[in-house]
């Protein structure tokens, strides 16, 4: 907003600096009114951690303010250098009485981040640019007589302004904002101090305030050993999206800080001090645990609450004064009251474990045909666990790539990111089976429960449920009643029902033509058994809904039928978010409705943030599809995240990336991809078209061919032939689409395939006319035409304007 100059006061013989609105800016009247309102917020306040405001005039046709001189480095530069966890409160501290201070004075700051933080080199805080201050409607006072009349500047509802990663989710929206928005940031700043990341690491402004509104940050543990336990829910609390449940004060929060960084330093101080034969039982009593209690919860517990603060202080003092007996009696208490406060505060507080990742079952049988049950077991548990929104899970797609492999629980958990790792074997006899499990903290190599099951095939539905409650059980969840109910859901009382459903999803996940019909009857026949059974339809809208994307039916065929079981789904159990993401697919899909597909989509997401589907369906639907291709990225990520081995989802990863024109991004992505599975065609043949659209033609035919031996899907044929004409090779291209259309006498071959080798070839008439029947055949290839790189040589064609805007993409 300004220039800052270092300047020299000659009257008081003293440093300050000088920030000048420049000539050209002070002809704009917002920018005049906000550097304004910085220089009388801020002179408004007398704090010691807030710049103090010498002077504001006008010299000439230029506007300036005269502050004091700060000689020292920003927070920044700090976090850059390394801070330790002492340093790293001490600094919010003082921030947050700053802040206590400006918020006491009706004063808002509204861009609280490392920046505005400057740290002297005596460790001594200032906040500085109060410039987006917002000043809050003061209380009447009858004495008060400037009250009725003082000028408030307020910003427009729907104007977001600020710094996107310090942004509370109110001010990413552009609401109103309050107090409570300056305590997020202040949060968002100390959980970057202490792990030197922003907890929603977006790459652009518009995916950084996404993944704000719609995901939560990584634990601090993630990324910074030994944090105490009471630091993780400080600043997840200072972080929660819903004000109502965030700091109300910044009093409040001062309070939890100051707590915590007083109990280090009395366990820093006796630890210092204790001799070392009695050390081990003093620091197991008032170790992390304890450190980490909230305010006051262990000095209630104890007789020598009044001597707390400084009591080591007092034993260290006595021993040197050779008060031997008085140093151990105090000692002896002190132990004793931590002892006594830190069993109690373990027993009935113990740190919840928020991650997990549930390793795919051994099938001891070593039999195909029962192999549904491993996998389907592995699956149900995950799918249970993944309705508590404050259980990070990982989804079924990563985990099963260690199936039959010896994975090593720390190993697994460190690539996954996850605290817990859960195992498990699982043999058939007959109609019985032996259910063997183990979860283990990875973090200490600890086994945290296990337990062996023998049961009636029959009743695998209940030791599904059974395994998920005793898990929560053993992390030490706290979970609501809702959530409790939700996990322990029934979707279906009928246990031939469920199995055939089991093996539907079984078959679903090898996404091959052939398998997916396989799927559809299997969930066909579960539907039949139990007519109630929503999950089977939603299943089964996947399963439809999928086959045309993989040349096994057309659309005119599958669609109808996916949409009327994703729909079915719904209206039996509108609570189920697999129901409402299989809806909201086939409407973005086969009916282009992008406005009720996000409505489906956003439900889907309400009702469980964990499912890593919806994420990826909602990103590769209707927010690539509408051209929100930022926001699209910003929820593939998210879906990554949930999913992070996921073929699938790192392979969309790198589509978005082409449609978002960033080929150099979606290289890099795609060939990580394909170094977790070489044949997974689908990256293959992306990753061929990021090379074509580089000039790369050579690379893309070979990666673009390795897909389509692969697959044998006659769809990699039209990007072969794309990759011909755009080369040169027009003969190459003429015969790649008489191969298409012999093979669409025998099956189905995208009409959208053929219009790709046309665009290329220039031959523009023919292209609309294969465009216009994919249009006619509800193909839902036609749904990325508004993103799509390979037809950017049809765009300033009238007819490409009218076929969007028919689609509802204008």
């Amino acid at each position: 907003m300004g220039e800052v100059y270092l300047a020299r006061d000659l009257e008081l013989d003293r440093t300050v600096a000088i920030k000048i609105l420049p000539e050209t800016l002070a002809s704009d009247q917002q920018r005049l009114q906000r550097f304004i309102q910085e220089a009388r917020a801020a002179s408004a306040l007398n704090h010691p951690h807030i710049l103090t405001i010498y002077e504001i005039g006008v010299t000439g046709s230029s506007r300036f303010i005269a502050t004091e001189f700060i000689d020292g480095e920003t927070l920044r530069q700090r976090i850059s250098a390394g801070l330790n966890l002492a340093e790293a409160l001490e600094i919010a501290i003082q921030v947050g009485s700053a802040l206590s201070a400006a918020h006491a004075a009706g004063i808002i700051h509204r861009d609280i981040k490392p920046e505005n933080i400057m740290v002297r080199h005596d460790g001594y805080i200032k906040v500085l640019d109060f410039g987006l201050a917002k000043l809050t409607e003061p209380k009447r006072s009858t004495t008060d007589t400037e009250a009725p009349t003082r000028a408030m500047v307020n910003t427009d509802a729907g104007t977001v302004m600020g710094t996107a990663n310090y942004m509370s989710p109110e001010q990413a929206k552009g609401t109103h904002v309050d107090a409570r928005s300056d305590l997020w940031s202040l949060g968002a700043v100390l959980y970057e101090t202490i792990t030197r990341h922003v907890p929603f690491p977006g790459e652009t402004p518009t995916e950084t305030i996404s993944l704000i509104l719609q995901r939560e940050p990584a634990p601090l543990t993630r990324f910074a050993h030994e944090v105490p336990p009471e630091l993780e829910r400080i600043v997840t609390k200072a972080l929660t999206k819903d004000r109502e449940e965030r700091y109300q004060t910044a009093k409040d929060l001062l309070i939890d800080l100051k707590s915590l960084k007083r109990k280090l330093e009395v366990n820093a101080e006796i630890e210092r001090t204790v001799a070392p034969e009695l050390r081990s039982s003093a620091s197991t009593s008032t170790g992390p645990s304890a450190a980490a209690t909230a305010s006051g919860a262990v000095a209630a517990t104890t007789p020598a609450r009044a001597h707390s603060p400084s009591s080591a202080e007092y034993i260290a003092s006595g021993i040197k004064q050779h008060k031997l007996a008085a140093a151990i009696a105090l000692l002896v208490l002190l132990v004793a009251a931590f002892g006594v406060g830190a069993y109690l505060h373990a027993r009935n507080t113990e740190v919840a474990i928020e991650s997990i990742a549930v390793l795919p079952f051994v099938d001891q049988n070593h039999d195909p045909d029962s192999e549904y049950l491993s996998d389907g077991l592995t699956e149900g548990i995950i799918n249970s666990l993944t309705q508590l929104p404050n259980l990070k899970v990982i989804a079924r797609s990563s985990v099963f790539r260690y199936k039959g492999k010896e994975a090593d629980p720390f190993t697994v958990g460190k690539e996954l990111g996850v605290r817990a790792i859960l195992t498990g074997r699982i043999m058939q006899r007959g109609d019985n089976v032996t259910i063997s499990t183990e979860l283990v903290d990875v973090r200490d190599n600890k086994q945290l429960w296990g337990e062996q099951y023998t049961e009636k095939v029959s009743d695998l539905m209940s030791l599904q449920r059974d395994i998920a409650g005793k898990i929560v059980g053993n992390l030490r969840l706290k979970i609501s009643g809702e959530e409790h109910n939700r996990m322990m859901k029934h979707y279906t009382e009928n246990s031939e029902a469920y199995q055939l459903y089991l093996k539907g999803r079984y078959y679903w996940n090898k996404r091959t033509a052939e398998a997916l019909k396989k799927s559809a009857e299997y969930f066909n026949q579960a539907i039949e058994r139990d007519p109630s059974y929503a999950l089977a339809y939603s299943g089964l809208a996947d399963a439809y809904g999928l086959l045309p994307n993989y040349s096994g039916g057309s659309p005119q065929e599958f669609g109808p039928k996916a949409k009327a079981a994703a729909r079915k789904a719904v209206e039996l159990d509108d609570r189920l978010a697999e129901a409402h993401t299989s809806l909201a697919t086939m409407l973005a899909s086969y009916d282009w409705n992008w406005a009720e597909s996000t409505k489906e989509f956003k439900r889907a997401i309400e009702l469980n943030p964990n499912y890593a589907t919806a994420h990826h369906w909602y990103s590769d639907g209707p927010l690539l599809s509408t051209g929100r291709v930022d926001e699209a990225i910003a929820e593939m990520k998210r879906a990554q995240e949930l999913d992070p081995l996921s073929l699938i989802i790192n392979a969309e990863l790198g589509s978005n990336y082409i449609f978002a024109r960033q080929y150099e991004k979606a290289i890099e992505q795609l060939r990580k991809t394909i170094e977790m599975d070489s044949s997974f065609y689908y990256a293959r043949y992306n990753l061929g078209e990021a090379f074509e659209l580089t000039g790369a033609f050579q690379e893309a035919l070979k990666e673009y061919q390795a897909a389509y031996r692969l697959s044998d899907d006659p769809a990699m044929l039209g990007f072969i032939g794309h990759a011909y004409a755009v080369s040169g090779k027009k003969d190459e291209a003429l015969k790649t689409l008489d191969q298409m259309k012999e093979i669409s006498r025998q099956r189905y071959v995208p009409a959208y395939s053929f219009a790709t080798v046309y665009a290329a070839l220039g031959e523009k008439d023919q292209a609309f006319q294969w465009l216009e029947k994919s249009y006619q055949d509800h193909g839902p290839d036609l749904a990325l035409i508004k993103v799509d790189p390979l037809f950017d040589n049809l765009r300033s064609d009238q007819r490409f304007a009218n076929l969007v805007q028919r689609m509802g993409l204008a």
